[in-house]
């Protein structure tokens, strides 16, 4: 019985990938013949299966785009970049949507070690640290082991400083990896989907109002409490907006 269980598993995954791949041809074909809309509609028709990807998000970005969709374009472009923070062109066509947005906001700039850290963790996602910290664990092994029986003074010396090297290496990558991993936990952007939103002082109608965003403005959310939520700018200032204001990457 398990094994008829796994072979039904399988031949629907496979029935499921040839049918995206299908929608995902017939969305490009549509896109290229300038039928946006419909294209569109494959797209996400892809997502509801269950698919995702850099390509299909990048693809459902340029198609909003091309309708001057301005919140839906930055919102999947963004989404491409979680999945391939260093595709140049998806870099490029999401400054091409972020100039259609209204909102000049600025950055409080970050300064000092904090900041070098903070950019050296990004270097990296979370796994490629955590499996350089693995692989450098396994050399530090290795090359204690070596340093242990080797019989040479001068080869017991090399291995001994390669693997305390190695070490310190190892425990530098964990910390990184901690690092990401907490600077990932805390990142919650998202993205103004209202044409224009009052962003409030508190979380109830009556509050006064804090500033105003336009579709299309990059936040960072902080905190929920019934049908608003808290966020924070680019530039330090925060606010309340509307659950149906917003939409989280």
């Amino acid at each position: 019985m398990k094994h008829l269980v796994y072979i039904f598993v399988i031949l629907l995954s496979v029935s499921t990938l040839a049918q995206n791949t299908s929608l995902f041809e017939q969305g490009n074909a549509l896109y290229n013949e300038g039928d946006f809309d419909q294209a569109i509609l494959k797209y996400e028709a892809i997502i509801e299966n269950g698919e995702h990807s850099a390509e299909l998000y990048f693809n459902l970005a340029n198609a909003h785009y091309k309708l001057n969709h301005i919140a839906p374009s930055i919102y999947y472009y963004e989404k491409a970049l979680k999945l391939a923070p260093n595709d140049k062109e998806i870099k490029n066509n999401i400054a091409f949507a972020r100039n259609m947005t209204i909102d000049a906001i600025g950055t409080v700039p970050e300064v000092g070690l904090s900041n070098y850290i903070k950019k050296l963790t990004n270097t990296f996602s979370f796994d490629i640290w955590a499996k350089a910290a693995v692989v450098f664990v396994c050399v530090f092994v290795v090359l204690f082991l070596t340093y242990y029986f080797a019989y040479s003074t001068t080869k017991k010396r090399l291995s001994f400083v390669s693997s305390m090297l190695c070490l310190g290496v190892t425990c530098l990558a964990v910390m990184f990896a901690f690092h990401k991993y907490n600077l990932d936990k805390k990142d919650k952007p998202a993205i103004i989907f209202a044409q224009e939103s009052q962003i409030k002082s508190e979380p109830n109608l009556r509050s006064t109002e804090a500033f105003i965003l336009h579709e299309g403005t990059k936040v960072q959310i902080l905190d929920t409490v019934n049908s608003w939520k808290k966020i924070k700018l680019s530039d330090g200032k925060t606010g309340w907006v509307l659950n149906q204001d917003i939409k989280a990457l």
